[in-house]
């Protein structure tokens, strides 16, 4: 299946709203649109029941069969090539693997008081970091996402890639009120304490439930603190001090779902 058209010119008008796109926060808020890098996450988004806009392709994807099948299921989407120097402008890879997808943002679909299994996040600034807490929300069964307006951008294409796909399985709110979520969610939300003398392990776990997970550095909020209605310490005989935020989440998520199956 031939691509629509090919575009030479950086120039281009389409071209410079992909770039918008692929480097400014503002500019996928704006537009509700996001850019998907690479093969899996169009594989995951399509697995969620939802179709990109557009397509984007390098030469080298005209040649490559994974891609060559995701575009037969794809056959009434738009296509577009793009020269490998302009292609390399809209992907962060070193070495791009040749395809793209543009895509409307998902709107969350479950408010907080609907929500059976959540996470509120709190400033948490690296994307890599973001990332591996979506990937591990969507395995560990968690349904809803809150994150602060001072997170990263979740659709970032960074963000993305270190999702692997979980965005398509979670309702991710955006520069939530983490105060309010936490006053309207009808469970219980838990949160790490170092200050804490009740284990994780020791926690009721099962039911309606959220976690609040805060700033890598800095950890949560004296208003966010004051918003849970329980606070844990996770075990750490080893001898350093706290985990990674992307790490402590895991923990906290796996423990829940252990308990719950």
């Amino acid at each position: 299946m031939p691509a629509s058209k090919r575009i030479t010119s950086r120039d281009n008008p389409f071209f410079k709203s992909l770039r918008k796109l692929a480097g400014s926060p503002r500019a996928r808020d704006d537009a509700g649109q996001t850019l998907l890098d690479g093969p899996h996450l169009l594989q995951a988004l399509l697995a969620s029941g939802q179709r990109p806009l557009h397509l984007l392709l390098n030469d080298s994807a005209l040649h490559d069969a994974e891609i060559g099948e995701l575009r037969a299921r794809c056959t009434d989407i738009p296509c577009t090539l793009l020269d490998n120097a302009l292609f390399a402008l809209l992907s962060e890879l070193k070495t791009p693997n040749g395809l793209l997808a543009l895509i409307t943002v998902p709107q969350p679909s479950i408010v907080p008081a609907h929500s059976q299994f959540a996470l509120l996040l709190e400033d948490i600034q690296d994307p890599g970091n973001l990332g591996s807490i979506l990937r591990s929300a969507a395995a560990a069964g968690c349904d809803t996402v809150f994150l602060s307006k001072g997170c990263a951008d979740a659709w970032s294409p960074k963000v993305l890639r270190a999702g692997m796909g979980g965005h398509f399985a979670l309702s991710i709110h955006a520069h939530a009120d983490l105060v309010n979520v936490a006053g309207e969610f009808t469970g219980k939300i838990l949160a790490a304490s170092l200050q804490a003398e009740r284990s994780l392990y020791a926690c009721n776990l099962r039911g309606k439930l959220g976690f609040a997970i805060g700033n890598e550095g800095a950890g949560l909020s004296r208003a966010m603190q004051d918003a849970v209605q329980e606070r844990f310490i996770i075990p750490m005989p080893g001898k350093v001090e706290s985990l990674n935020a992307a790490a402590a989440a895991a923990v906290c998520l796996f423990e829940a779902l252990r308990q719950r199956l």
